[in-house]
């Protein structure tokens, strides 16, 4: 074929993807003003300084509590028992119901209630209870804000974030990567966009929103590497916080891809879901294809992507 007659490439979904998505968080903020020419460098002067200090950042969102981390060392460790594990479990009330609860959700259908943490922990297996404090432990940082437009918009960025967890570890198996770090990085990957809307409180003060197309994608571009940062400053997985920083790249490891696929999977859902994009949209086509297809429609009814 004449290299004049080779078909370009197709333009990347992904930052049409990512602004909708900002406008559609935006949306949620009642009466938002665009921000002035000024006040959007000054935001993206402000998230340079923030991504090079990964430190301060952090000090944006709560911590992940230490049980957590406890509990998930015991859960890689073979030499744990199943009754050690529940005693763990059992010190904290709140992640007792959250075990209970998920056990009995949809997704286990268990044939008769579940009401012991140990039938639940059974039920669950060690990769169902990871998956499981992974959620419980993010929850509150990524969710839970002050400040008018992150308390407005945290929420959805959460929902964002379990659907993506979901289907980055569905998607894991197909090309090697390991499903619990994809679930982790799934979780983690937003608290950069959450630190970003801290940041916009502060510098706009709640009453105006950086806008422009250009301006977005730097923001994100942005929250990209400060959530690669956060995750390394909470002693992660460098192929947990490498995953996330590699976004969409042709490069990217067999994390990075599942990551980005499930990124895109859950902002589309949500959109879709809102009626914010249109089933047929183009950009629907653009990313679903055939493969994708089964994941995103398994994201429409999943258990822990509404609480």
């Amino acid at each position: 074929m004449p290299a004049s007659d080779t078909p370009a490439p197709a333009p990347d979904p992904g930052p049409s993807l990512d602004l909708a998505f900002y406008r559609w968080l935006a949306g949620a903020v009642p009466a938002a003003a665009p921000a002035d020419a000024a006040t959007e460098a000054l935001v993206l002067a402000e998230l340079s300084r923030l991504a090079q200090r990964p430190a301060y950042a952090a000090e944006l969102v709560p911590r992940v509590p230490s049980v957590i981390p406890e509990l998930l060392r015991s859960l890689r460790d073979d030499s744990v028992s199943g009754a050690d594990i529940a005693r763990m479990v059992a010190q904290d009330v709140v992640l007792v119901g959250e075990v209970i609860r998920e056990a009995n959700s949809s997704w286990y259908r268990p044939p008769a209630p579940i009401r012991t943490i140990q039938g639940a922990l059974i039920l669950l297996g060690r990769n169902g209870l990871r998956m499981l404090l992974a959620r419980v432990a993010f929850r509150p940082i990524i969710s839970t804000q002050t400040g008018r437009f992150a308390k407005q918009v945290a929420p959805q960025i959460w929902r964002q974030s379990e659907k993506c967890a979901l289907a980055a570890s569905t998607l894991a198996p197909t090309t090697g990567a390991d499903p619990f770090e994809a679930y982790l990085a799934g979780l983690v990957q937003n608290v950069g966009l959450v630190v970003a809307f801290r940041l916009i409180d502060q510098v706009c003060d709640g009453k105006g929103l950086p806008a422009s197309s250009s301006v977005v994608g730097v923001l994100f571009a942005l929250a990209r590497r400060m959530a690669y940062g956060i995750a390394l400053h909470w002693e992660f997985p460098e192929t947990v916080a490498g995953a996330i920083l590699e976004g969409n790249r042709p490069d990217s490891s067999a994390l990075g891809q599942v990551l980005a696929q499930g990124d895109r999977l859950a902002k589309l859902r949500l959109l879709v879901d809102a009626g914010a994009v249109q089933p047929d949209d183009p950009l629907a086509g653009a990313i679903l294809g055939t493969r994708l297809r089964p994941c995103y429609d398994q994201l429409a009814d999943q258990p822990g992507t509404e609480d």
